[in-house]
């Protein structure tokens, strides 16, 4: 399905001693150009990450496999990750996790995906792993991801991520690029912009999500609930031990109490500016626009140097 590429011609190599030492496929792609290995990048409600190769470029890539019977009473829902997959191959931004390829394995019931992969995992592991890191550092990031959901919002037709969170943005710490991933929730919502099912992870919804009638603003206040989290080193809403407590706070418009651990006021603000209501609420070209930003120079993109 949809990979169109010929079988490689790959080098014929007669195997020796040497073979020992190379890492072995638990499975291949029917073209026979992406090998998958055991290990476990990471997984959730529906998919499995492994880390997997790209024989014909050289590089290694991550493959996403989605479980179908996961949904074999709903073939709408399988229809739909065909269609949003088809919709992420064609999207080109550096803030974007690139989407190589994608086939159905009907013997294994999966449906897999081949997309890039980021040296140092997720961002929010990754902001655990070094504490110390500037708050120009994290202007740099919060910048990248607010390109990233630019891309997406401004994109024919929009695009909503409905579940942006920390755990859902990837890093390349050698070179301080964050990008956005998981586009597994998103909602196409063309020219109405506007969508009705409740998806996404509480501590990060917006109220109106919950209204089940939203506009892309909602990946904004999640955006803003990504900036508290880096800043505070906390996953919003932590005090809450339910989801249902988390829905009342969210609902009547109690803000999670780390942001009271935010002494800068410049930073709280920015953080209260994503999480206005929403006809309040910024758009991502407007907040990049913010002097939140100003300190920071385009030819100065590249991150800092991490101090653990």
């Amino acid at each position: 399905m949809d990979s169109g590429e010929n079988c490689l011609q790959m080098p014929s190599v007669n195997p020796d001693a040497s073979d020992r030492d190379s890492e072995p496929f638990v499975e291949v792609d029917p073209t026979g150009r992406y090998g998958r290995y055991g290990e476990l990048l990471g997984s959730g409600a529906v998919k499995k990450v492994y880390r997997a190769f790209d024989q014909e470029e050289g590089i290694e890539v991550a493959w996403n496999q989605v479980k179908l019977r996961n949904f074999s009473n709903d073939p709408a829902m399988v229809d739909r990750l065909y269609s949003e997959v088809r919709l992420l191959r064609s999207l080109t931004d550096k803030n974007i996790i690139a989407l190589y390829n994608f086939w159905r394995d009907d013997e294994r019931n999966t449906l897999n995906f081949i997309t890039e992969v980021c040296t140092s995992g997720n961002l929010r592991e990754y902001r655990k792993k070094h504490r110390h890191v500037s708050m120009k550092a994290l202007k740099k990031w919060s910048r990248q991801i607010l390109r990233g959901l630019n891309y997406l919002h401004t994109h024919e037709p929009c695009i909503i991520h409905r579940d942006l969170n920390c755990s859902n943005v990837f890093v390349n710490g050698n070179i301080g690029q964050v990008k956005i991933g998981d586009l597994g929730l998103a909602a196409i919502v063309g020219k109405s912009h506007s969508a009705h099912s409740i998806l996404g992870t509480p501590e990060f919804m917006a109220p109106e999500l919950y209204d089940e009638n939203y506009t892309e603003l909602v990946d904004i206040y999640s955006f803003g609930m990504c900036v508290l989290e880096m800043v505070t080193m906390e996953i919003p809403y932590s005090e809450c031990d339910s989801v249902a407590k988390i829905y009342k706070k969210v609902c009547s418009g109690v803000r999670p109490q780390a942001l009271n651990k935010i002494k800068d006021s410049e930073v709280k603000a920015f953080v209260e500016r994503c999480l206005a209501q929403p006809r309040a609420r910024p758009s991502a070209a407007e907040l990049l626009r913010d002097p939140f930003f100003n300190e920071i120079n385009d030819d100065d993109e590249n991150g800092e140097i991490v101090s653990s």
